[in-house]
């Protein structure tokens, strides 16, 4: 074989079943191929922190801390609001996990109360960020993000009130209206982390303290409650 010839092989061009079984594959440099719900969600917290709002952020911020193309958003959610919500739904069911588990442990009411509350205190500065974000689009978010918290809250008025009628009957006592004391219990403790959550550490003591105090008069109030002289 001749120069010539062997020349025309090097520069022929390749056929299509080569093509086929050899795909080249273009990536943008620093970019993600996939992308997972969970990673952009922990993106989104990321840029949020302890005072931004959700509502603050687009679309292609979420998809440059993610490190993906902003298509690749697409894959998972129509458009920020619906990451939003169901950051939310993910938030609030990840805390309510915690302080069920903080209830589950405690055998006497005086130790739940403790237990819930300190365990809720604790939730502020934990690196997850789910109650800071539940607190902040409570008060600050859009409307959809409220209702989307005020669901989350119902969710935990429901479990703490079947934890709470547990622990009366382990305890021999009898609570009026349980569902009552669930819902004053759960807006006085989400209010309480509300105010607590941009003071110092040192400082949140004091009004975690007059919390429990709180949650032990309605529940004795609960406890011996008469009927007939609140109709």
């Amino acid at each position: 074989m001749n120069q010539s010839s062997v020349k025309n092989k090097v520069d022929a061009p390749m056929n299509k079943q080569s093509l086929i079984h050899e795909p080249v594959v273009v990536r943008t440099v620093g970019r993600k191929a996939t992308i997972t719900k969970e990673e952009l969600f922990q993106a989104a917290l990321n840029l949020i922190g302890p005072q931004k709002s959700i509502a603050s952020l687009s679309l292609r911020e979420v998809a440059r801390e993610a490190r993906i193309a902003p298509n690749s958003f697409y894959r998972h959610f129509r458009d920020i609001d619906e990451l939003a919500i169901e950051l939310i739904d993910r938030a609030g069911n990840v805390l309510r996990q915690i302080l069920h588990q903080a209830r589950l442990k405690a055998s006497k009411q005086s130790s739940i109360i403790r237990s819930s509350v300190e365990v809720f205190i604790e939730q502020l500065d934990a690196d997850e960020g789910n109650l800071s974000l539940l607190l902040r689009e409570a008060y600050t978010g859009s409307t959809s993000y409220k209702l989307a918290v005020e669901r989350q809250l119902n969710y935990f008025q429901q479990e703490l009130q079947e934890d709470l009628i547990r622990l009366e009957r382990l305890n021999n006592n009898k609570l009026s209206h349980p569902d009552l004391v669930a819902k004053a219990i759960t807006q006085l403790v989400f209010n309480m982390g509300a105010t607590v959550i941009n003071i110092p550490v040192a400082e949140r003591k004091e009004i975690a303290e007059q919390t429990m105090i709180m949650i032990r008069m309605i529940l004795e109030g609960a406890r011996h409650l008469d009927e007939a002289k609140i109709r």
